[in-house]
């Protein structure tokens, strides 16, 4: 009595396992960030490189699984058959499997070698902006050497731009990973490394420490915001200017002093004359224009007043491990020091 490969309640359980594992691969798939939606030349290479060996991987499962199962149909044991011909030993068998997967592998390996090279040689023509990014514990601070500007958590460029990143990083290994416009590099202390990317159009894109870190690894993000270079233009022209002083924001700047803000934090035209004379000793972002930035605190919250409060009063409830202390801030100081701060345009 032949038994049948799958039983019932066997095969209906297979088939439901095989489509919840499908849905979840292609919920994997879709929006952003995706190294499979390219936004500038370098993640475009880097894409073209994965498309590659997915097509020569797909093709070998296919030839393979194919005469795999052509081999077990047409071989199958039936009743009365002789025993199989024995082909150990075969070796034009032999020398055909082992040369087939070395030929594949050879032309992965010229492709992968090729992209390698393509994605670490910085450009010398056209437009070209330099920043230095500095991995902190556990949010990015970004410096304009020549524009003499410096951010946090937002990296803003022009778009057709190439974008020469120098990587640094004082306390830990980190690793700076945009998906839709570059890949991943890693952040060392006491070595020098950087990497180049240009974007195509405008638009915000995800970044991400991609390095474990400690603790708040994960609430180690910032955003790329590609900006046509007439707004870039306008955006560094605004960014040079001394923080606003306006009176209606008096209480708040003097609680930003008085309660020893000014130790950890910079903000030009307060406790700083320019973006170059900040102290090494600030741990701090500049917060000189934090009002017109999109993110707290490396990204684990977004810049809103409400949530800004929320930040000053309880720093280590919101991130655990960060920097920050909790400044015993009333009701009434945490209003008048989140009106100022979010008046820093």
């Amino acid at each position: 009595m032949r038994i049948p490969l799958f039983r019932g309640k066997t095969r209906w359980g297979l088939l439901l396992l095989t489509l919840l594992l499908s849905s979840l691969l292609f919920a994997a798939c879709g929006g952003n960030p995706s190294i499979l939606n390219p936004a500038g030349p370098v993640a475009q290479d880097e894409a073209n490189l994965f498309w590659f060996i997915l097509g020569v991987a797909t093709f070998v499962f296919v030839v393979v699984e194919g005469i795999l199962i052509w081999s077990i149909i047409r071989f199958r044991e039936r009743p009365g058959m002789p025993t199989p011909r024995q082909i150990h030993g075969n070796t034009t068998l032999e020398i055909v499997w082992t040369v087939a997967p070395s030929i594949f592998l050879f032309v992965v390996l010229v492709f992968t070698i090729r992209t390698m090279f393509q994605v670490d040689t910085i450009p010398t023509g056209g437009q070209q902006l330099e920043v230095t990014a500095v991995g902190h514990q556990w949010w990015w601070e970004f410096d304009y050497p020549t524009q003499k500007v410096i951010t946090a958590d937002d990296l803003v460029v022009p778009t057709g731009t190439v974008v020469h990143v120098k990587l640094y990083s004082n306390n830990v290994i980190h690793s700076f990973w945009v998906p839709n416009l570059t890949g991943k590099t890693d952040v060392v202390p006491g070595h020098d490394n950087e990497k180049w990317f240009s974007v195509d159009k405008p638009g915000t894109y995800h970044g991400q420490c991609a390095e474990y870190c400690g603790l708040q690894h994960a609430n180690m993000a910032f955003n790329v915001i590609a900006l046509p270079p007439d707004q870039f233009a306008t955006w560094v022209s605004g960014q040079q200017q001394a923080a606003a002083n306006n009176p209606q924001y008096a209480r708040g700047l003097a609680l930003f002093k008085s309660k020893g803000c000014t130790a950890c934090h910079g903000i030009v035209g307060v406790n700083l004359n320019d973006f170059n004379t900040q102290p090494q000793t600030l741990v701090g972002p500049n917060l000189t224009h934090f009002g017109s930035r999109d993110m707290i605190a490396g990204g684990v919250l977004k810049n809103t007043p409400e949530n800004l409060a929320k930040w000053l009063h309880d720093p280590q409830a919101v991130k655990p491990g960060n920097d920050m202390p909790n400044l015993g801030l009333s009701q009434s100081e945490v209003n008048d020091l989140v009106a100022y701060l979010e008046s820093l345009k």
